[in-house]
C-alpha cells in the first residue's frame, strides 16, 4: 500500500519498492566505477603492447627527457645513452690479446700520486714498494724528465709515469687526475717525495680514516726527525687521530673555541689524503696557474663534505717523517738546469710506460 506525504503532497512508493530502487542505484554506481578504473588500466596496458609491437610511438615525459639530455656529458648529446662512457681509470691494457684471461679479478681501489726526481730514488722506492704491496695504483710525475732512471726498479713497469719538466705535483694533478679519470679510486694520496714511511702502513691508515669519517687527512709527523712547519701536524703519542691544536700563549692562539685553520680542520700540503668525494671538489679548487699550493690548505674546508672540524684530521697511529729536502726549485734540488735535455720543455708532456 502506498503512503501519502502531507508535506510534499507526493504519494510515496511501497518500502520494498524503495529498497529495490536503492539497490539498483548502488549496483549501477559500482559497475560504472569498475568500468572507468578498468578502462584506464587496460588502455595503459594496451598502449604499452602497441608500443612494444612498434605500432605506435610513446611520447616521453618532456620534463624528465629534457633533464636526461641536460645531464649528459658535454659533447655526447648525439650519442645513444647506452654507449656513453662517462669515466675512466688508470688500468693499463695489453697491446694484443695474448690468449690469456687479462681481466683483473681485484682492481686496486686507491691511488698514490707523487711528483718525483731521480735524486730521491731511494726514498721513493721505499714508499712505492709499501703502497704497491697494499694494492694501490701508483702514478709518478717526473718533474726532472729522467724517466729512464727508474727502469732498474722491479716495480717500474707497474707504475704509470708522466713527465713534464719543472712542474709541481699540483700542475700534474690538475691535468692528469681529473675526477672522471680517478672515479674508481676511493682515496687519493697526493704526496711529496721527501717522506719516510717506516712507521706507516697504508691499509691501517685507511682503516682509521674510514672509522673516523675523515674526508681529508694526513699522517702525523715525527717531531724528532721531521721538518715541521705547523704544530697541528705533530705526532701525538698514544693518540689515534687529532683534529685540534692548542696554543694558549702568545700570538696566534688556538683554544677550545677556535673554529678555523690552522687551529682545527686543517692539513698541510706535503702528504694530503683525499676521499673520492672530497677530491671531486678539490680538483675544481686547484687553479690552472697554481704552483706551490700556498694558501690552498686554508681553503680545503670547502671540500670537507660537511663540518671541517669533524671531517678533516691528522692520523697519529700511522705517522711519517718529513725530511724537508730542497727538491724542485731548490738550490740543491732536482730542478733541471738550463741546457739540459728537458730545457725549455714546459709544454712538452708525455705519458710513458717504461
Amino acid at each position: 500500500m502506498k503512503s501519502f506525504d502531507s508535506v510534499t503532497g507526493f504519494v510515496l512508493p511501497d518500502p520494498k519498492i524503495r529498497l529495490f530502487l536503492w539497490s539498483v542505484l548502488i549496483m549501477i554506481s559500482l559497475i560504472s566505477g569498475a568500468y572507468f578504473v578498468g578502462n584506464a588500466f587496460f588502455a595503459k596496458e594496451y598502449k604499452q603492447r602497441l608500443a612494444r609491437w612498434g605500432l605506435i610511438h610513446t611520447i616521453p615525459n618532456s620534463k624528465s627527457y629534457a633533464c636526461k639530455r641536460q645531464c649528459l656529458p658535454f659533447g655526447s648529446e648525439a650519442l645513444p645513452e647506452g654507449i656513453i662512457a662517462r669515466t675512466s681509470n688508470l688500468e693499463m691494457r695489453p697491446l694484443w690479446d695474448s690468449g690469456k684471461d687479462n681481466r683483473i679479478l681485484k682492481r686496486p681501489l686507491n691511488l698514490l700520486a707523487m711528483a718525483i726526481g731521480v735524486k730521491q730514488k731511494e726514498i721513493v722506492n721505499k714508499i712505492v714498494e709499501k703502497f704497491l704491496s697494499s694494492d694501490f695504483v701508483v702514478m709518478l710525475f717526473h718533474y726532472d724528465g729522467f724517466v729512464d732512471g727508474w727502469k732498474s726498479l722491479a716495480w717500474s713497469n707497474r707504475a704509470i709515469h708522466v713527465s713534464a719538466i719543472n712542474q709541481t705535483k699540483w700542475w700534474f694533478a690538475k691535468r692528469f687526475l681529473h675526477p672522471d679519470i680517478v672515479a674508481e679510486y676511493n682515496y687519493i694520496f697526493l704526496w711529496d717525495e721527501d717522506l719516510l714511511v717506516d712507521n706507516f702502513d697504508p691499509k691501517r691508515y685507511l682503516s682509521v680514516v674510514k672509522e673516523e669519517g675523515l674526508e681529508i687527512s694526513q699522517p702525523a709527523l715525527d717531531p724528532t726527525k721531521s721538518e715541521v712547519h705547523h704544530p697541528l701536524t705533530v705526532h701525538k703519542a698514544g693518540s689515534k687521530v687529532h683534529r685540534r691544536y692548542y696554543k694558549l700563549k702568545g700570538s696566534g692562539r688556538c683554544d677550545a673555541n677556535s673554529t678555523a685553520p690552522p687551529c682545527i680542520g686543517w692539513v698541510e700540503m706535503m702528504a694530503p689524503v683525499f676521499s673520492k668525494k672530497s677530491w671531486q671538489c678539490v680538483w675544481h679548487l686547484i687553479q690552472n696557474d697554481l704552483i706551490h699550493a700556498w694558501g690552498l690548505d686554508r681553503q680545503l674546508g670547502y671540500c670537507a663534505q660537511g663540518d671541517r672540524m669533524k671531517n678533516v684530521g691528522v692520523v697519529d697511529s700511522e705517522y711519517i717523517v718529513h725530511l724537508g729536502l730542497p727538491t724542485l726549485g731548490g738550490s740543491n734540488g732536482n730542478e733541471v738546469p738550463s741546457g739540459s735535455p728537458g730545457d725549455n720543455a714546459r709544454a712538452k708532456v708525455c705519458y710513458t710506460r717504461v
